[in-house]
This record gives C-alpha cells, sequence and structure tokens, in this order.
C-alpha cells in the first residue's frame, strides 16, 4: 500500500555533527521520513574512539559504527569495510529495513550496497560525492590524484550496480556521472529539496544591519574545493567606493581557515571580512536575510544546499560557472554567472548586483524565490517514498527521457 509505513536504513559516510552538504542531506532525509510515519535507521561513523554505539535521537536510531580519525582532516572519520562488515550484516539481519538508502559509494555505502543484494534487501543510491571532493585531503601529488579519481569513478559504477536506482541531486550532477562512470543505467535526478518557508521573513520581522552597509555572504566548509580564497580576492577587487561601504561575512569552520585569514590581509581586506565561525541554524537564517547577495565560487557543487536556502531567503546569488550551479541562476533576472578562479569577472558581477538600487535587488531576490519552488522539500520526501517501494517512478522517468 502506498500509504505503508516502512523501515528505512540510511547509510552515510558522513552524518551531523558533520558539516557538510551530504551530512545535513541525510539528517533532513531521516527527519522527514520519521515525521511521515516511517522508522529510520541511520548507520553512520562513531565520531569517537570505541565499539560501535546505538542510541535514538529524535525518534531515530543512530548505529555509530566504530571508525578512524582522517589526519588530513579536521573532522572526518573512516570505516574499514573489514572492521564494520560483519556488525553491519548483522544489524541490517535485526533491523530488517525494507530499503537501505546510501548517501556515497566509499565505505558504508560499499558495505550496506553489498549487504543489500546478498540479504535481497532493496537498496537506493544517492551520490553526494565526486572523486574530485576527497582529492584535495589525500597527501599525494596531482599525478597520483588524477590516478586516485579514475579509479574512483570505475569503483563508483561497480558498487552502484548493485542499487535498484541510483539518483544525484541535479541533471548536470547525473550527466557527469554517466559521462566519467559510465553507468549502465541512467542516474535520475532527484532534488535535496528545500523547505523555503523556514527562511522567509515572518510577518513583522526586521532585519538589522549598519545603515548604509551592504552584505556579501558565503556559507559553507572553509576548504579548498569551495575556492573561498577565489571570493576573497574578487571582493577584495570591487570598486573602491562600493567596497568602502560593503563588507564579506564568512560562514563555517574548516582546515583553510588561517589560510584564508592570511588571504584577507594580503588582499588588504581583514578589516571587512568578517569570519563568523560555526553558527547555529537560527544565525545562518539570520544571515541570508541580512544578505544583498550570496555567493558560491565552488566547483564541486552536486546542488549546493546552501544557495537553494539563500534563494529561498530573497537573496540575488553570484555562482561560479561549474557543475550544477549554474541551473540556479537565470543570468541578469536573480543573479549571474562567473568563469571559476576569475576574480575581476567575480568582482564585476557582484559589483553588477550591489550598484543596483534596493528594490531592483530585491526583484532579484523575489525571482531566486520564485525559481527555488521547483526544489520543494515535501516532493523530494515523496519520490523517494515512491523510490523505495517500487521502480515505478524511476521507469516513468526512463520513458520521459
Amino acid at each position: 500500500m502506498a500509504d505503508q509505513s516502512l523501515t528505512v536504513l540510511i547509510g552515510a559516510d558522513t552524518y551531523p555533527p558533520d558539516i557538510n552538504g551530504a551530512a545535513q542531506f541525510s539528517s533532513r532525509l531521516a527527519h522527514a521520513l520519521a515525521d511521515r510515519g516511517h522508522t529510520v535507521h541511520v548507520m553512520a561513523p562513531k565520531q569517537e574512539k570505541g565499539a560501535t554505539s546505538r542510541h535514538t535521537v529524535d525518534g531515530i536510531v543512530e548505529h555509530r559504527m566504530r571508525s578512524h580519525k582522517v589526519i588530513t582532516h579536521p573532522y572526518m572519520r573512516l570505516n574499514f569495510p573489514w572492521e564494520i562488515y560483519a556488525e553491519a550484516d548483522r544489524l541490517v539481519q535485526e533491523i530488517q529495513p525494507d530499503v537501505i538508502h546510501i548517501q556515497c559509494h566509499y565505505i558504508i555505502g560499499r558495505v550496506l550496497a553489498r549487504i543489500g543484494a546478498k540479504r535481497g534487501v532493496r537498496v537506493v543510491a544517492t551520490n553526494h560525492v565526486m572523486p574530485e571532493n576527497i582529492t584535495p585531503f589525500l597527501p599525494f601529488n596531482e599525478r597520483v590524484n588524477a590516478v586516485f579519481e579514475k579509479i574512483s569513478w570505475s569503483d563508483m559504477r561497480r558498487v552502484l550496480s548493485r542499487a535498484a536506482v541510483v539518483t544525484t541531486p541535479t541533471q548536470i550532477g547525473a550527466d557527469a556521472m554517466e559521462s566519467a562512470g559510465k553507468f549502465s543505467r541512467p542516474v535520475m535526478p532527484v532534488s535535496n529539496g528545500i523547505q523555503s518557508s523556514d527562511y522567509e521573513l515572518a510577518p513583522g520581522e526586521t532585519v538589522e544591519k549598519p545603515a548604509g552597509e551592504l552584505t556579501i555572504f558565503f556559507a559553507g566548509r572553509l576548504a579548498v574545493e569551495k575556492n573561498i580564497d577565489v571570493l576573497i580576492e574578487g571582493f577584495s577587487r570591487l570598486p573602491a567606493e562600493l567596497l568602502q561601504q560593503t563588507v564579506l561575512e564568512v560562514a563555517g569552520t574548516g582546515e583553510i581557515l588561517g589560510e584564508l585569514q592570511a588571504k584577507a590581509a594580503a588582499c588588504g581586506v581583514a578589516d571587512r571580512v568578517r569570519f563568523l565561525g560555526y553558527i547555529s541554524d537560527e544565525e545562518l537564517r539570520a544571515g541570508y536575510l541580512r544578505a544583498d547577495v550570496f555567493c558560491q565560487p565552488g566547483t564541486a557543487e552536486l546542488q549546493s544546499l546552501v544557495t537553494l536556502e539563500a534563494m529561498s531567503a530573497s537573496k540575488p546569488v553570484v555562482l561560479a560557472n561549474a557543475l550544477a550551479l549554474p541551473h540556479l541562476v537565470d543570468p541578469g533576472k536573480n543573479g549571474y554567472l562567473f568563469t571559476p578562479g576569475d576574480t575581476a569577472e567575480l568582482a564585476a558581477r557582484l559589483a553588477d548586483v550591489l550598484s543596483l538600487p534596493e528594490d531592483e535587488r530585491k526583484a532579484m531576490g523575489e525571482c531566486s524565490r520564485q525559481m527555488v519552488a521547483r526544489h520543494a522539500a515535501e516532493k523530494t520526501w515523496e519520490t523517494f517514498e515512491s523510490l523505495y517501494r517500487s521502480n515505478e517512478l524511476y521507469d516513468r522517468f526512463l520513458t520521459e527521457r
């Protein structure tokens, strides 16, 4: 029956308190499914040394598998497949899930895909990670990293072949996967989804900020592939008069904070770049609302939840013309794209938005808000519920391609 509750096991190599898009999506999915009446289990790395543990958070049963610290990353933990396979197999037999939904093919996803195939459990796979997201954290040179990426694509194709359906957040991401990985079946785009109302101004709510001050906002991990150094340099190249009335707010934590602070100093804008560090969901929402433009300079985004959140807050956007970001921009209507790494072009596009009269910036933001409607979270949760039960929706996708 379509309305029958399911037991869902989500396999995630990264999960809160980790701070990244894949972790946030996995958490939002788990909570949404629980709210919709399903029994939800999550298998994810343990955040500290020790044996596998189990605890319930917000009605979701978390199975935290024994893990090891990744020395090149500030918080990521690594599971060894040979350490967790037998335990994961026992848990699957105990839980008896109707479906296993893996979020990545590397470790936990690999283990659960194999177990699902062995135990006759339906597997749905969503890919949030490109191999290019991983190589900045490997202690190798570019040549070795290129070999790793090639092997990783081949490995992804092999592991995800065990899934009944493979999805990724955008069509651009699906095209990239099929091109690089040569998947035997088409990859289905399913948006990460966004609850836009969470980021709207409430009736009577106002935004407090210094009079005359303009704000560029970025939120995300402070990691190499996010290209925040490009944003800082582009910001520093704004016309002098505009720069004097503009601040850049950078929300998030990560391994390159010191490098970014040094970059701001070298560009002469240390006094105008505010590193906010880790901020709560409430503070993040406030950051979107006080911004005049949101900028995402990253080049490895399969969708960019933070951009969807900023658009939900009715903000213009300036985004790198890379991977999945272009489908979030209608140039000149809700923002602009810029060539990745081109700081002069980035400065020009930021200036195009910031120099507009306030009412015209608001009109661009309203366009963003209208565009994000097609990423409504409710549609995403309904899509996955359908995919958990059968291939009917996937077959329809194949027919309509």
